[in-house]
């Protein structure tokens, strides 16, 4: 029996060209990933790990130092070990024009595998990745969770011994996100499949066996979650206040001192602080009498924070807008029984709701649930085919180019122009919105001091990190001082230290009076958010408070069910449903 380690690394480095200059993705790591574990890679963008991933594939050789992936040399038999190892990178290569069973068939050609061996395999990764019903569909034609699931399929046709996935859940829903870490748990427990992941999502390296925290091409520390919360005790804290709102006590608490970060976390706001039993609060709040501090269990997220945020007062308190109301009972967005067909396809089926001024609302859904549908009817982008739909007083079905002029729009990918500077980006998007010459000067500065992009400007778009393109999309879409800002998957793919820093701006912004529309696969955002609306299928299954829509699935089992806790809940609920009715 092979007890080598899954990984070993020994003063490895590894560089790359970028024009002139060379860019240290990898600096003289050394470490060693053990066998039949899943271990997560986490860290900021840039930190070195899909880097790390791809020189354990053999797909990049290291400028100096030893590699070595189940006791095999990577740099002196990388064919070897490629035929032992499975990788899936962010983007797997799925040919959509072709049908799940096409895609499987081709993958397994790629990996050897025998013909008398498919049908046996095929049918083992159908069942288990529940895909069996779509062999026959076009993969171009599955949701977002579904071609990740198809992606996971095709890396495990050649059953390798290691599997490497870089950021396997990036941009799908709550739902294929339980059953992708279902099918990961089952490969190590049931298979003794070594499991090596990135991920953006800090609760999942909770679920990992062994954490190696990575940070601008370097090893900050290893070991379990519970050794990095261990290091976290006594310093962190739930507060909360019936006297203030939730984003007013957060921004209070970002001018604290003691405190290092503060997010708000459930109905409550969650701080962390810089040294252990330090957080005094009684010069800070003389003016409020009910305020409650509560010491609760450090996790891992506290320590990634601890140890890699910079402090976000300067963020909270730069970002300022024109005067405002705050959240009021005027009504800014109005959805009376709208439905959207494409054919006999109904997106949408007869959804109803409101959104109010400075009002964060957040549309939920699973992949095809009909939310981006709806994003773009509210929009003016997408017409409805029937129902009412009212933005800014502006009825969307007579007057959609006027309703626009007040909106801010920042799509999933970044409407950036990749081949344009920071300061053409902006000259453009101050251009499309009619900004005249004095207006365009002002703004533009506005953004480029406000999102720290000025020792950037002349940087193409398309070569920042992914968080700075965030910043600029931002920025872009904030321009001309919409009333009301749409938001589409805003932090899909980004990292922990850009979630956090881009929250906190759409906090202030809502503050200050802005009406946020959001749609978000990440739970943990949804705390953000005042109010809800979740889709299946183009239908609402639920609005409310994210308190409201917790307390459905409160129990014994249960007593505190997190945002996702909800979702999955009341997808469970509505699955059940058909199944009894049919």
């Amino acid at each position: 029996m092979n007890t080598s380690p899954a990984l070993e690394l020994d003063g490895v480095t590894k560089t790359f060209a970028a024009g002139k200059t060379r860019i240290t993705a990898l600096k003289n790591i050394t470490l060693t990933i053990k066998a039949g574990q899943i271990c997560g890679l986490i860290g900021p963008d840039g930190a070195g790990k899909s880097t790390l991933m791809r020189l354990a594939t053999g797909l990049l050789l290291p400028d100096n130092g030893d590699l070595q992936a189940l006791g095999i040399d990577i740099v002196q038999h990388p064919l070897q070990v490629q035929s032992s190892v499975g990788y899936m990178p962010q983007r797997f290569g799925l040919y959509e024009d072709l049908s799940v069973q096409e895609n499987l068939d081709l993958y397994a050609d790629l990996h050897g595998v025998e013909m008398q061996q498919r049908t046996v395999r095929y049918k083992e990764l159908m069942r288990m990745t529940a895909l069996e019903p779509f062999t026959k569909r076009l993969a171009g034609h599955l949701s977002g969770g579904m071609k990740q699931k198809l992606g996971l399929a095709c890396t495990l046709l050649g059953t390798p011994r290691l599997l490497l996935l870089d950021e396997p859940t990036a941009g799908v829903d709550p739902v294929s996100r339980y059953e992708l870490w279902t099918i990961i748990n089952r490969m190590v427990h049931e298979e003794g499949v070594s499991v090596i992941l990135s991920t953006a999502y800090l609760d999942e390296a909770e679920r990992c066996d062994d954490i190696v925290l990575l940070h601008e091409g370097g090893v900050l520390d290893q070991g379990t979650p519970r050794y990095f919360s261990d290091s976290m005790r006594n310093r962190s804290y739930h507060i909360h206040s019936l006297s203030l709102s939730r984003r007013n006590l957060l921004s209070r608490l970002h001018k604290v001192p003691d405190i290092i970060d503060a997010s708000i976390d459930n109905e409550k706001i969650r701080v962390v602080t810089h040294e252990a039993n330090t957080l005094e609060l009684n010069n800070t709040f003389t003016d409020i009498d009910d305020l409650i501090i509560e010491p609760v269990a450090a996790t891992f997220e506290d320590a990634f924070i601890a140890r890699l945020i910079k402090q976000q007062a300067v963020i909270h308190q730069s970002l300022t807008v024109q005067d405002r109301k705050t959240i009021s009972d005027e009504t800014v967005i109005e959805v009376n029984n709208v439905k959207k067909c494409f054919g006999d396809f109904y997106a949408v089926r007869g959804i109803s709701f409101n959104v109010r001024r400075g009002e964060i609302f957040g549309l939920l859904g699973a992949n095809g649930a009909g939310k981006s549908t709806t994003f773009r009817m509210l929009c003016g982008l997408l017409p409805a085919t029937s129902g009412e739909l009212t933005v800014a007083d502006r009825d969307l079905r007579r007057a959609a180019a006027s309703a626009r002029s007040r909106l801010g729009y920042m799509a999933q990918r970044f409407s950036l122009y990749a081949n344009l500077t920071i300061q053409e980006n902006l000259n453009f998007f101050a251009s499309a919105y009619g900004l005249d010459r004095v207006q365009r000067k002002e703004r533009i500065a506005w953004a480029l001091e406000t999102f720290e992009l000025s020792d950037y400007i002349n940087n193409s778009s398309g070569d920042l990190p992914l968080g700075y393109k965030q910043r600029l999309a931002l920025a872009a879409a904030l321009l001309h001082k919409p009333d009301i800002l749409f938001l589409d998957e805003p932090t899909s793919g980004v990292d922990p230290i850009a979630r956090r820093e881009f929250w906190n701006r759409i906090n202030v912004l809502a503050e200050s009076g802005v009406t946020v529309l959001v749609t978000t696969h990440f739970m943990a955002e949804a705390d953000n958010c005042d109010r809800l609306v979740v889709m299946a299928e183009g239908e609402m299954l639920a609005q409310g408070t994210p308190a409201e829509l917790k307390a459905r699935f409160r129990n014994e089992k249960l007593p505190s069910p997190s945002m996702e806790d909800a979702f999955i809940g009341l997808i469970q609920t509505r699955e059940q449903g058909k199944e009894d009715a049919a």
